[in-house]
């Protein structure tokens, strides 16, 4: 069974539906190839997607330990490579208000992060830099 039901509206944009909860996504075609620029570009939602998934599989092992996140937040720096036109590097800055003060914790955090089915499933010649702080 589907998970996603697309189609393409036009003028390099496009429409996802997630089937299970109807929840609607859309993108545009970037600035500098073309498009409007007013919605995520498909390579903006794999360089999302990574610091989303990074921090879901970190939310997991929180919860086993009967942590809460709160307060953590990222910032995503996509870098594209010219030719060919290919995410060449996803930059991604974790910070952390208050962090929980168990060195053991942390670590296991941070490689959760790195082994996230997303990390794992894009080509390893996208550079991954991660810098945690916390």
């Amino acid at each position: 069974m589907a998970t996603i039901k697309s189609s393409y509206l036009g003028n390099l944009r496009t429409q996802s539906i997630h089937l299970q909860s109807s929840t609607n996504l859309m993108t545009d075609a970037p600035v500098d190839n073309n498009g409007k620029g007013e919605k995520f570009s498909p390579t903006d939602l794999v360089a999302s997607a990574l610091g989303s998934c990074m921090v879901t599989i970190m939310g997991i092992i929180a919860a086993r330990h009967d942590v809460d996140l709160d307060g953590l937040t990222w910032e995503v720096t996509k870098i594209m490579q010219a030719s060919p036109r290919k995410i060449e590097e996803i930059k991604i800055d974790f910070s952390w208000e208050n962090p929980v003060q168990d060195e053991v914790l942390i670590q296991k955090l941070k490689n959760g992060a790195k082994t996230c089915p997303v990390a794992l499933s894009l080509d390893p010649t996208i550079k991954q830099t991660l810098s945690f702080d916390f």
